[in-house]
């Protein structure tokens, strides 16, 4: 019977043939912890009675969504994962000054393969499909029996096939793509469904572009999306110096996938979620001229360095708008040193920028940007939803760093011109 890519990453991992709503019990390559979650996994992992993970060399523990701790309930959380750290020999613990908002962080330090199966106590997690995993996210109870068993259930998932072709416009990024996605299918249109990515446009797609495409695959209700691997994949790995062993793998002609869409994306232009739904997207020119009071430039979908490559463009050598906060975050110190040696950071500075150390804080409303009452924020992070990032009165839009850099100058909402 013909499988289709996903059907193919876990059959290969629990050694037999599997196909869309089975239900499984696999072996994970690596599980990913935060300090917002991980706190809950650990209480419960000692509530069960258990002493000892069984793979702490398969653990990855990141101090990324209150770092640094906004207070003393936040500084216990962070050292709860640190105790549990050295009790469990975990040695991929990452403390602030080393670490970096944990999407950002584990592509760049080499822990993503590609068809392995990563789980995380994030949402997000979804986002290392970039780079041709299996990635989705899951709860504390679920991440404590990863830690206890190296293993945990699945119901491997429907496929729709999303086909891209044709070529961007100028000005159009990876989060119109995704945004323009979500409009399309909706916040529920993929519940539990794993969207497979491909087409001419995909393979033209740099690493940053990918992570960014599957970062927001949740927000339709997916369980993940992917990306196989291709000669951009692979020359990623190569500028990293990881070694890749991987027997390739593919969809087989003719296999079942619950819907295929295709998308020319030349027709696509820049798209902006409004208030309070990813899904609620409408053409950026429609937005044009709805002031704004605060900027965010950053989080896990637009925070490494080619996201501020492109903001750098429109905020070199200008002023942010004296009624605007531009707040700019990098997404690890890697990225952050990038910007440095790339004399972006002096730029951002120069221009009014307030420079954020690596942090989830204002796109999951924990601190370093949260909004007041009646605040309207553009954010290149990947939820709005109410009350998420603020005040129930505020107000947050959702772009790409091209209008966000450039909205910051003008102090509402506009679409560079080039």
């Amino acid at each position: 019977m013909k499988q289709t890519l996903i059907e193919k990453v876990i059959s290969n991992k629990v050694g037999k043939s599997v196909y869309a709503n089975d239900t499984i019990f696999s072996p994970i390559d690596l599980v990913m912890g935060t300090d917002a979650t991980t706190p809950l996994t650990i209480e419960i992992f000692n509530e069960l009675g258990l002493e000892y993970v069984v793979n702490p060399h398969r653990i990855v523990l990141v101090n990324d969504h209150f770092a640094p701790t906004k207070d003393v309930a936040s500084a216990n959380f962070a050292l709860m994962l640190k105790e549990f750290a050295r009790k469990q020999k975990i040695e991929n613990y990452f403390e602030i000054g080393r670490s970096g908002i944990c999407h950002v962080l584990l592509p760049e330090k080499g822990f993503i393969k590609p068809y392995d199966i990563v789980v995380g106590g994030d949402s997000h997690t979804c986002t290392y499909g970039g780079l041709s995993a299996f990635s989705t996210g899951i709860g504390s109870t679920d991440m404590a029996c990863v830690w206890a068993t190296g293993k945990l259930w699945f119901k491997v998932p429907d496929t729709i096939k999303v086909v891209f072709s044709g070529e961007l416009s100028e000005g159009v990024y990876a989060k119109d793509l995704v945004l323009y996605l979500i409009g399309k299918l909706g916040i529920n249109g993929a519940n539990y469904d794993m969207l497979e990515f491909d087409g001419e446009l995909i393979h033209n797609l740099d690493i940053s572009s990918r992570l960014t495409l599957c970062n927001m695959v949740v927000e339709m209700g997916a369980k993940a999306g992917i990306i196989n691997v291709d000669s951009v994949t692979e020359q990623y790995f190569q500028e990293k110096s990881i070694n890749l062993e991987y027997t390739y793998l593919h969809s087989d002609d003719g296999a079942r996938y619950k819907k295929t869409i295709e998308v020319d994306v030349s027709r696509i232009e820049p798209i902006i979620a409004c208030p309070f739904s990813p899904g609620n997207t409408k053409p950026a020119k429609e937005l044009a001229n709805q002031k704004i009071d605060q900027v965010v430039i950053g989080s896990c979908t637009n925070g490494r360095i080619e996201d501020f490559r492109i903001a750098h463009k429109y905020l070199k050598d200008n002023e942010v708008h004296h009624d605007v906060k531009l707040i700019v975050i990098p997404g690890s110190q890697e990225v952050l040193k990038q910007m440095e040696e790339e004399s972006i950071l002096l730029d951002f500075i120069k221009c009014g920028a307030l420079i954020s150390p690596p942090t989830c804080g204002p796109c999951m409303g924990g601190h370093m940007g949260v909004l007041g009452n009646n605040e309207v924020g553009l954010f290149t992070t990947n939820r709005n939803f109410i009350g998420r990032n603020g005040d129930p009165s505020s107000q947050v839009y959702l772009c790409n760093p091209a209008i966000a850099a450039y909205s910051a100058l003008k102090g509402s909402i506009q679409i560079p011109e080039s």
